[in-house]
């Protein structure tokens, strides 16, 4: 049976606190942050990117687990902020982890769900025999216009997820998908920075689609929400995955250890895939995962999975790479300024 092999994540030490960016704009900082549940998000550092979070993401997975990069025949990065319109991310992190030349790689886009789609296809090819092991990329460095809402929460980080079914630690059990032709969010070529149709983004967006994928998985699996010990939703902001859990079944406690937007802001592609790496950080054998992501545009990708022994195995670490909480602690505040410079919202004059 397919299942993740080896995971990592990669998130910028870098942070910018909410009131900071609501001082700038003259907007009330606690309203903000209590309508948001964010505190604060992640900041990339001058010469960081998509491409760079995809490496470290990958890296931190293959150090967890002694994985031949021979062996790896796929790379699919899923991201709405690469950082070349022609040339593939996906390209840069083979060479840069040892996978090139023999491996399909592309570069995915589906708003934030463009890293769950990635996991998809690595699934497609291993059960089909014609790859051994595949890496699916979540990576952003989220982009906001300056003083839009987006700017409040849009962060930077990803997650890897090496697929195969040599001895994983997490078996997938099964994934479906459910996508519509819903306008709620778009960035049109040469356009720097995205749009959206704010009373699109809640219904029907986000509630409809995660809640059409999440209950065509429950009905065909046969499940309930309660035989799931965690479940992880994308996480745009705190309030809407604690929202579409309540309405789904799932409880508070069962969504709290991957619910990292608090602290992190929504990373776009890495948001759902940033939260199953926490969850795993922490699983035991048998316990199961309920994940959702959703991209704008729109649609949503479900997937059960079940932890097993392998996790707890001495031919896998965990703690060989850092754990999301880890990647999560100790950061380095930035003022506005400094935020602005490090996104390239301002530029030194050469």
């Amino acid at each position: 049976m397919v299942g993740i092999v080896t995971y990592g994540a990669y998130i910028p030490r870098f942070r910018i606190a909410i009131p900071e960016i609501a001082r700038v704009w003259g907007a009330n900082a606690d309203d903000i942050t209590k309508g948001l549940g964010v505190r604060e998000k992640s900041v990339p550092d001058v010469d960081e990117d998509t491409a760079t979070i995809a490496v470290e993401a990958a890296r931190a997975a293959l150090v967890r687990r002694p994985i031949n990069p021979a062996d790896i025949g796929a790379i699919y990065v899923g991201s709405e902020s690469h950082p070349y319109a022609v040339k593939p991310t996906a390209c840069t992190v083979g060479e840069a982890i040892g996978a090139t030349p023999c491996m399909t790689a592309a570069d995915y886009e589906f708003a934030c769900k463009a890293g769950t789609a990635a996991l998809q296809t690595c699934m497609g090819l291993v059960q089909s025999g014609m790859i051994r092991y595949g890496i699916a990329i979540g990576a952003d460095v989220a982009q906001g216009a300056p003083g839009d809402a987006l700017e409040y929460t849009a962060a930077a980080g990803g997650a890897a997820f090496l697929l195969g079914n040599d001895d994983p630690i997490a078996v997938i059990h099964k994934t479906c998908s459910f996508t519509t032709d819903t306008p709620d969010f778009w960035r049109r070529e040469g356009q720097s920075y995205p749009r959206h149709g704010g009373r699109f983004t809640g219904e029907p967006g986000y509630f409809k689609h995660v809640q059409g994928a999440a209950l065509m998985l429950l009905a065909q699996m046969g499940t309930t929400p309660k035989e799931y010990d965690y479940a992880v939703f994308h996480q745009p902001n705190a309030k809407f995955p604690l929202r579409v859990a309540q309405v789904l079944g799932f409880s508070a406690d069962q969504l709290r250890t991957g619910l990292v937007v608090p602290r992190l802001g929504n990373t776009y592609s890495g948001s759902s895939m940033i939260g199953l790496a926490a969850t795993l950080d922490v699983a035991k054998p048998g316990d199961r995962i309920f994940v959702t992501s959703f991209g704008s545009g729109a649609g949503s990708d479900a997937f059960d999975i079940e932890v097993t022994d392998a996790i707890a195995s001495d031919g896998f670490s965990r703690a060989a790479a850092p754990s999301v909480e880890h990647l999560l602690a100790d950061p380095i505040y930035v003022d506005y300024a400094q935020y602005a410079r490090h996104k390239g919202k301002i530029v030194m004059q050469q």
